[in-house]
């Protein structure tokens, strides 16, 4: 690594965690979508929290995502747990997007089961419309607050899914 790139820092989330509190349940393939997320979250990604970087943090990262009264907690911390920024995010523009994701979802897992290879395709390009449009609102409210790739924000929506399963 070059000294300007490591002295520019590693603004990346080394270690991710979801509040086990606001998780009530979650099927089989909802945990593989999440151990997944995470697993490709912290093998690549781009995130660097604007703030905390302007008062020295250089990364890598440690996020917790909760939900608490409808907003999304992002808590970053620096590798020793030192609590460098916690941002709060309103979800209420999610919801649909969410509602949405879910459903599609609900019918990918299914059509995997019993549909045709054309028709599993056919939801799973449908699967990743919504979701891909779900990580551009979510590119778009993290604008200003943390620099993030499409990749890592698509990562973090999966994730946000997870944190709003309901029994």
């Amino acid at each position: 690594m070059s000294e300007s790139a490591s002295s520019a820092g590693d603004h990346r989330i080394a270690h991710i965690e979801l509040d086990e509190a606001t998780i009530l349940w979650r099927s089989a393939d909802v945990e593989q979508e999440r151990r997944v997320a995470i697993f490709d979250l912290i093998e690549e990604n781009s995130f660097k929290p604007l703030r905390a970087a302007e008062k020295g943090a250089k990364g890598p990262y440690r996020l917790t995502l909760a939900v608490i009264d409808g907003r999304l907690k992002m808590s970053i911390a620096d590798t020793d747990e030192a609590m460098l920024e916690e941002l709060i995010l309103g979800l209420a523009r999610f919801r649909r997007p969410i509602r949405e994701y879910f459903a599609i979802c609900d019918s990918y897992y299914q059509a995997i089961r019993k549909a045709t290879p054309s028709e599993i395709e056919t939801i799973d390009m449908a699967r990743r419309g919504i979701h891909n449009r779900a990580t551009e609102l979510l590119l778009e409210r993290l604008e200003g607050k943390v620099e993030t790739d499409f990749a890592t924000a698509r990562r973090l929506f999966t994730l946000i899914c997870v944190l709003h399963i309901k029994v």
